[in-house]
């Protein structure tokens, strides 16, 4: 089979220096495990915490918990998958995941709910997109890891369109619990057997020594100003994301627009999240992924400001959304590509995983901050921070491009 060669000197295997067998696995494994592992709990939430007799406050607390164990293993894992490859520990996570899924169905208390999430956390570390980008960097070509990682976050980023509905309807017909049996079947067939037997011989081979001593320890990001400021750039842009995607509804009901208005307005930003991520594959065949990502921050932060005096308006608000919606799901493509652009392929795994610990956190806890100064401001002034924060994160961004990268 043809081979080509990453920028640290390994080979690549893959006709044309893609595996388009492991782009396709993780494509259908990473939307399944998104779908049945996150968005599965909004359409879960009302009718298992009304069994369960607790606060809506409490049962999503036990959500931002495993996204935090998440975010704690994101450094470990990618040391793993840096050494071993993705094959073991994303085979192994898939078992865990349907494991857990299967165990929430039988919670009867939130003691036993949060031990179910904390397991889930674990799960979620070793099966969604850093563990599948670090195998996709492994195994693809330079200059195709834009292609395949889009190819993912393409198919993907349906995952809320595809699972809160079906998970909706599979409680109207069977309840909540009976469902999550349904879905942790769905995800054990879907991903077990694609991860045991694709992802074989997805090991990223050891980069030749000469190489491995110019690139330097994963850890000489940290003497580098220009990852900082990246750090900063997507701890605040996440937070904005995730404080617009909890309180955008509430937001918008608050500028007279009805219920299910509100909704529709908000569901349009998981549509765009696509679009956007295919503006920029197209942009950056003539433009840098930092500068690319810095502009369309920096759109959103500005539609952000703008909703406020515009978004009373059916009109109004659908503009200023579409406008913020095409960068919704630009920052899971747009990290890897300025990872491996700013600092090449050694050790990535473990760089994403020091970037992404703090990006998680962030936004597992933003919109618990949120609710606190929605509370003593009022909303306006929260839509508000947020288009701050997109501001100063597509500052920080452009900043980073002037800033050479410490050896």
């Amino acid at each position: 089979m043809p081979s080509a060669t990453s920028a640290t000197g390994r080979r690549i295997t893959g006709r044309g220096g893609i595996r388009r067998d492991v782009v396709a696995a993780l494509a259908i494994t990473t939307t399944v495990s998104y779908g049945t592992l996150y968005y599965a709990f909004s359409a879960l939430l009302e009718p298992m915490r009304t069994e369960l007799g607790i606060s809506a406050t409490v049962a999503t607390g036990a959500l931002t918990a495993a996204s935090l164990i998440s975010a704690v293993l994101g450094i470990p894992v990618g040391r793993w998958l840096d050494r071993r490859g993705g094959h073991a520990l994303m085979t192994v996570g898939a078992v865990i995941a349907a494991g857990s899924v299967l165990a929430w169905s039988r919670v009867q208390s939130p003691g036993q709910l949060y031990a179910v999430f904390v397991v889930l956390g674990v799960a979620s570390a070793m099966v969604l997109y850093p563990p599948a980008f670090a195998v996709i960097v492994a195994v693809t070509a330079p200059e195709r890891r834009t292609t395949a990682l889009l190819s993912v976050t393409l198919v993907a980023g349906f995952a809320s369109s595809i699972f809160i509905p079906l998970t909706g309807q599979l409680i109207h017909v069977y309840g909540w619990r009976q469902t999550l049996v349904v879905l942790a079947a769905v995800l054990a067939v879907a991903t077990i057997p694609l991860h045991a037997f694709v992802l074989r011989s997805t090991a990223p081979p050891p980069a030749p020594p000469q190489a491995e001593h110019h690139a330097g320890p994963p850890s000489r990001v940290l003497r580098d100003a220009g990852f900082w400021l990246l750090a900063v750039a997507f701890v605040l842009h996440t937070s904005a994301l995730a404080v617009i995607g909890v309180h955008l509804v509430t937001y918008l009901t608050r500028l007279g627009h009805t219920p299910t208005t509100a909704a529709t307005l908000t569901g349009v930003l998981g549509l765009l999240s696509v679009t956007g991520r295919v503006t920029v594959t197209i942009l950056r065949r003539w433009l840098p992924i930092t500068s690319i990502t810095a502009v369309i921050v920096l759109v959103q932060g500005i539609a952000l400001a703008l909703l406020p005096a515009a978004g009373h308006s059916i009109a109004g608000a659908a503009g200023c959304l579409i406008a913020f919606g095409l960068g919704f799901g630009v920052a899971s493509l747009a990290k890897p590509a300025i990872i491996l652009d700013r600092y090449g392929d050694h050790g990535y795994a473990t760089i994403a995983g020091i970037l992404g610990t703090p990006t998680t956190i962030a936004g597992a806890t933003a919109p618990l901050a949120a609710a606190a100064v929605a509370t003593a401001l009022g909303y306006t002034p929260l839509i508000l921070t947020a288009a701050s924060a997109c501001a100063l994160a597509a500052l920080a961004l452009t900043a980073t491009r002037y800033l050479p990268t410490a050896s």
